[in-house]
């Protein structure tokens, strides 16, 4: 079996509401991008009646994440058009994404926006959104936020770390890059078809700055210190560890804009497009509060629920190895630890991006 063969193909969140519950990250850094949402759903040509008015949500997870921006979209529909007028919310994520917790959050939640407009009906679509999913000229308004940064597939392992920003191999670095532009251009491709004429594309996702930072570089180093130790008393291989790794790139605005040049793409023009920095909360909470274990379990939190699934997936047998609950365990405790040793704010750089469906 070549090495390519067993490097993780794509994502692997974590289920049964791990996601859910470890997402505040995600929360916060999307937040300052809804009025960009809320812009796309003014400014979108609505289809004619009786057809639905489609709202996609690319890259949905466990749904925690997405009432929010979907209600803001569907307020400000309703401001647009009548009360009885249908709106479709299709949610969408790969097939191994825990989809009964979506619907179970869209059912259960008090801020599910199903609460609160009889008209509006959700599906959901398991299929990568690096291809057309939805038919052609059927969305009127794209979501997409903390998803677009994981690649379709690993382009190359990672030798001396987990993440590609780390490493000093200047090959793995382009090879990464390289798969990252062609995910964009082929995500972007994939909803020019989708969109309608006049329909619009939100997007928020991982970025670097000017400098090419991706941030979140005590927080990777703890991750493959905890890996490192765990070689070191023989629970993993050298073998398992070398194929772990984060496949997600931060995007610089260059190559946000790159795909358009001359000002189109797949009939696609770009309206907004801006980096900008998340708060990092539970630094926040830690300088008011003083709490380094605290700090370190929310960072610990986040780390497990949208990185040591994918991890697992390279040991010995996969995901279902019986080792993985005790490896994801021991990732966690050894993470936090490292962490709370050293509490220090991460970077979190974010593009946004806001792209429209000519006519």
């Amino acid at each position: 079996m070549s090495e390519s063969a067993v490097l993780p193909s794509a994502a692997a969140m974590e289920g049964q509401g791990g996601y859910n519950r470890n997402s505040q990250v995600q929360a916060g850094g999307m937040s300052p991008a809804l009025p960009m949402l809320e812009r796309a759903v003014s400014a979108a040509t609505l289809p004619a009646e009786p057809q639905p008015i489609v709202i996609a949500d690319y890259g949905c997870s466990e749904g925690r994440n997405s009432l929010a921006p979907m209600q803001a979209a569907i307020r400000i529909l309703r401001q647009r058009v009548e009360q009885d007028r249908a709106i479709a919310v299709v949610h969408t994520d790969l097939p191994g994404n825990d989809f009964t917790v979506l619907f179970q959050t869209l059912i259960e939640s008090p801020e599910s926006y199903l609460r609160k407009d009889a008209a509006v009906y959700p599906s959901a679509v398991g299929r990568s959104f690096y291809e057309q999913i939805l038919p052609p000229n059927s969305v009127t308004v794209g979501w997409s936020s903390w998803a677009v940064q994981w690649l379709s597939r690993t382009p190359a392992i990672i030798p001396d770390h987990v993440h590609y920003s780390l490493t000093k191999d200047a090959a793995v670095r382009g090879a990464f890059s390289r798969q990252s532009a062609e995910d964009w251009e082929n995500f972007l491709h994939s909803r020019g078809r989708e969109l309608c004429p006049g329909g619009r594309l939100a997007v928020v996702t991982m970025a670097v700055d000017d400098q090419g930072d991706f941030g979140y570089g005590s927080l990777s180093d703890a991750m493959y210190g905890t890996l490192i130790e765990m070689v070191d008393s023989g629970f993993i291989s050298a073998q398992e560890l070398r194929h772990m790794c984060i496949p997600t790139v931060g995007r610089s605005r260059a190559d946000f804009l790159a795909p358009f040049v001359g000002g189109r793409f797949s009939g696609l023009s770009v309206e907004e497009v801006e980096i900008f920095f998340a708060e990092d909360r539970f630094y926040s909470d830690y300088e008011q509060h003083g709490n380094a274990q605290e700090f370190g379990a929310r960072w610990a939190g986040f780390s497990r629920a949208s990185a040591f699934p994918t991890f697992a997936r390279c040991l010995e047998g996969g995901s279902t190895s019986a080792r993985a609950a005790e490896f994801i365990a021991r990732m966690e405790t050894g993470m936090a630890t490292r962490v709370a040793a050293k509490p220090e704010p991460q970077r979190i750089p974010l593009g946004r991006i806001l792209v429209a469906k000519e006519y």
